[in-house]
């Protein structure tokens, strides 16, 4: 499975992985790959810069999140947001 992964200019710290079903194929069909995002979540991430292209059946892990995770929502919803860890705001953290 491929695909290609996003950063924002509102929210730097947050990624979109997007689906490429039919890499290398498809590359001139893609117009605009972000238009699988809802609108509403789109317009609040701002601007996005391409990062990098993976292809997910050539990586054992990822670095933050379960890939398990990651290919069940681009099979299900074409795309999949990764969100930063949450910290813990207190001082001995």
């Amino acid at each position: 499975m491929h695909c290609d992964i996003y950063k924002f200019s509102k929210k730097s710290d947050v990624y979109c992985y997007i689906a490429r079903p039919g890499f290398p194929d498809d590359a001139e069909e893609l117009v605009d790959a972000l238009e699988v995002l809802p609108k509403e979540v789109r317009n609040s991430l701002g601007r996005a810069s391409f990062v990098m292209h993976l292809d997910l059946s050539e990586t054992p892990k990822l670095a933050r999140v379960d890939i398990e995770a990651v290919r069940r929502k681009l099979d299900e919803q074409g795309y999949y947001l990764q969100w930063p860890p949450l910290q813990d705001p207190s001082p001995s953290a």
